[in-house]
């Protein structure tokens, strides 16, 4: 996983001592001494990045004989993982299978595992900490996943840690991207939205109680844990996130986010809180209920001043099948004044969250939803600037465009406080 380019400045660690929940292994005796060891604190965090999905069981076998054709994606998989086996600590692979690669980053990479004695699946993040931005990634996923336990956020099993790499065992996610999901199934109401935010919103404001704020959520970051109609909803990837201690300063400064669901406050590069969040949820629950995003634009300045005005409508499928109420939640959130916003647990005290759109039609707005998704989908795929920003399986490149780049930034608020003050 990336994170913010240069732009990306962790909080200071903390002083005190968090209550360590993650069985952290240190480097075996006689092996050099791990001069990272600092970057994983007592206080920690991570994010399973887009652990789940496709890759299959089985043992690699890259010696097996390849039949002639086309070849196998199970086989370049697998062939995949062996080879990255090999840069695992031998007291990974002593406890863990690795089974497949399922996402990369440009320090980073992510295999599908089994435990040896259980058979449990895991995912296991591998994180290049030679480089600077790879331990500052490590020390924020580090330093938010060590200190929660909460049943919509990813799990960190433990760490290993040696002097070039850390190797974070966590949760698998196999039950795909929140939106997938949807588009998968045959109906999708209001209720089921509800459903979602509800989940979402607890795991928010159990981290905003510890004064973590995640700073990136969009629906790739949300994932099913299995493939069940049961299954629940997990916050993934804290590699932006930001955390401070009861009794610290509260406001953040760093500019940082995915450009689309980034709050006003931080393109006007004004000191924020918490409420970043709840902006993003705002965008995210506009998209639950409609397949549109409300602010988009291939033009990132143009993008930057439909979100400063905050102007979005509920025009077009299937917003007239949407009740008033459900209107409502998204302007409560999606408001520009962050002081006007609701926070976590407010929102979960909203009518519409609380009945779980119980005075909705419960009309099926499936169809419109996935055909708005899957027409996005199909533009974005053939532009340059994909709408995600995803840490584990693009170039250092790719990711750093979808970032918000800091000059932009400032030249865009130059030009508003040009406009104010003139």
């Amino acid at each position: 996983m990336m994170g913010c380019g240069r732009s990306k400045v962790l909080p200071e660690p903390p002083s005190e001592v968090q209550l360590d929940l993650v069985k952290k292994v240190e480097p075996q005796a006689g092996q050099a001494a791990d001069p990272y060891r600092h970057f994983i604190r007592e206080g920690a965090s991570g994010g399973a990045r887009r652990a789940a999905a496709a890759a299959k069981t089985g043992s690699p076998s890259p010696t097996s004989p390849r039949a002639p054709g086309p070849p196998d994606p199970s086989d370049q998989r697998r062939s995949k993982a062996a080879k990255y086996r090999a840069k695992f600590d031998p007291r990974v692979t002593a406890k863990y299978d690795i089974k497949a690669l399922i996402g990369r980053g440009s320090f980073s990479r992510v295999v599908r595992v089994e435990h040896k004695s259980t058979r449990q699946p895991y995912a296991i993040k591998m994180i290049e900490t030679r480089c600077q931005e790879g331990r500052e990634v490590c020390e924020s996923e580090l330093g938010v996943l060590r200190r929660v336990r909460h049943a919509n956020i990813i799990q960190l099993i433990e760490v290993f840690e040696t002097a070039e790499r850390v190797y974070m065992v966590m949760e698998l996610a196999t039950g795909g991207e929140l939106f997938d999901r949807i588009i998968a199934r045959g109906s999708f109401t209001e209720r089921d939205a509800t459903r979602v935010l509800q989940m979402v919103l607890d795991g928010v404001k159990y981290l905003h109680t510890l004064g973590i704020t995640h700073r990136d959520l969009k629906p790739e970051n949300l994932l099913y844990y299995h493939p069940g109609a049961d299954s629940k909803i997990m916050i993934t990837d804290f590699g932006l996130a930001s955390t401070r201690r009861r009794g610290n300063e509260c406001l953040m400064k760093t500019t940082c986010g995915t450009p689309e669901y980034i709050a006003p406050e931080i393109l006007v590069r004004k000191p924020y809180t918490n409420a970043v969040d709840m902006w993003a949820l705002g965008v995210i629950s506009y998209i639950l209920l409609s397949g549109t995003m409300p602010f988009e634009d291939e033009n990132r300045t143009r993008l930057y001043r439909q979100i400063l005005k905050g102007k979005y409508s509920f025009s077009g499928e299937p917003w007239p099948n949407v009740s008033n109420l459900a209107k409502d939640f998204i302007e409560r959130v999606l408001t520009v004044d962050p002081a006007a916003r609701l926070s976590a647990g407010q929102a979960l005290k909203h009518p519409w969250i609380v009945s779980m759109a119980a005075s909705s039609s419960m009309k099926n707005l499936h169809r419109s939803i996935s055909q708005n998704l899957l027409k996005r989908a199909s533009s974005r795929c053939h532009s340059t600037k994909s709408a995600q920003s995803t840490r584990s399986s693009r170039s250092t490149k790719s990711n750093k465009s979808r970032r918000a780049r800091e000059r932009e930034l400032r030249e865009l608020n130059r030009r508003y406080q040009q406009q104010y003050n003139g």
